[in-house]
């Protein structure tokens, strides 16, 4: 199997070829050795001559730079999310797409924010090379498709009020590079998080960049730049619904009490918001809430109903700390 090369705008664009009689330097693939998370890492040369311990504390101490490349990143999240917000607020969706390792997390990342902020799956959507099948079995020849996410683009019907975080950690991603393309075309806001150091596409907005440098097992991105991307999508969505009102100092105040682990959260919440409230109580407040932590905060607060205090959250766009101003 070789690849063809193909440009698109400015872009390098590889097709698969079933012929092998091809050898010439121009059906080469593109050399990545420049891309810092292909590079060998100096330290862990011998990894397979290391006991298990001296490999697990090795791995350790690689994963050190994690916290620091976010934190490094901090502005240029911080960016991306200051444009996000006012889109997500008057209706826009944030679009998470990549290959592989990169994909997975923003899928998962994505699957996580119902749960988490109760808010509308539809929101936070993640997209993978290869459709959902690719969450369990590779699909990396997709990767390698440049229009690749045309399809999904459409069927969501991808706007000018949304917004789009590729994610690719060696930034080469065919896939990636396309999907911000495409979404540029659309109006929608782009962004694109790398883990290597390199100039933003033209169609980029906002460049994040993670500098993890080389992995312990040379190119597994799985590894420092998973663990580093995981972190900065948590930035990015946890930040969102704060801004959005799901979030009241650090207490999710708007997750849905579904099972036991959340009833007892969400009692404990109302206790903390009320202190002569005991754990009865506080079910009993949840319960005629249907569940809702926020509506029984302002209910409990203020002595409203459940519709007045659902109307005083609809004037407060959801805003606990405000609807709480009597």
């Amino acid at each position: 199997m070789v690849f063809l090369r193909a440009g698109i705008e400015g872009n390098t664009r590889w097709k698969q070829s079933n012929s092998m009689t091809n050898t010439s330097k121009s059906a080469l693939p593109p050399d990545r050795s420049h891309v810092a998370t292909e590079q060998r890492n100096a330290s862990s040369e011998n990894f397979d001559l290391l006991t298990t311990l001296e490999q697990v504390r090795a791995m350790a101490h690689d994963h050190a730079i994690v916290h620091a490349a976010v934190a490094n990143a901090a502005p240029a999240i911080a960016g991306f999310v200051d444009a996000l917000v006012p889109r997500i607020r008057t209706g826009g969706r944030l679009f998470y797409c990549g290959a592989g390792t990169s994909g997975r997390l923003g899928v998962l990342d994505a699957s996580e924010c119902p749960p988490t902020f109760c808010s509308d799956p539809g929101q936070v959507i993640g997209l993978i090379a290869g459709g959902d099948m690719a969450l369990r079995k590779s699909s990396e020849r997709r990767e390698d498709e440049y229009d690749g996410i045309a399809a999904e683009f459409a069927a969501h019907a991808i706007g000018s009020n949304d917004a789009l975080l590729a994610i690719a950690a060696g930034g080469t991603t065919p896939y990636a590079l396309g999907a911000i393309t495409l979404a540029k075309a659309q109006g929608a806001l782009t962004g694109f998080l790398v883990c290597s150091a390199l100039k933003a596409p033209a169609e980029c907005d906002h460049l994040i960049v993670l500098e993890t440098g080389a992995e312990m097992l040379t190119g597994s991105t799985r590894l420092k730049a998973g663990s580093a991307t995981k972190l900065a999508l948590n930035c990015i969505t946890t930040i969102l619904f704060t801004q959005l009102g799901k979030v009241h100092g650090n207490l999710m105040v708007d997750l849905a009490a579904t099972n036991d682990k959340l009833v007892d959260r969400a009692i404990r919440t109302l206790c903390t918001f009320d202190s002569s409230l005991t754990r009865s109580n506080a079910a009993e407040l949840l319960g005629n809430s249907g569940g809702r932590v926020k509506i029984a905060i302002v209910m409990r607060a203020l002595n409203l109903s459940v519709k007045q205090a659902e109307a005083k959250l609809d004037a407060s766009a959801g805003n606990l700390r405000a609807a709480l101003q009597k």
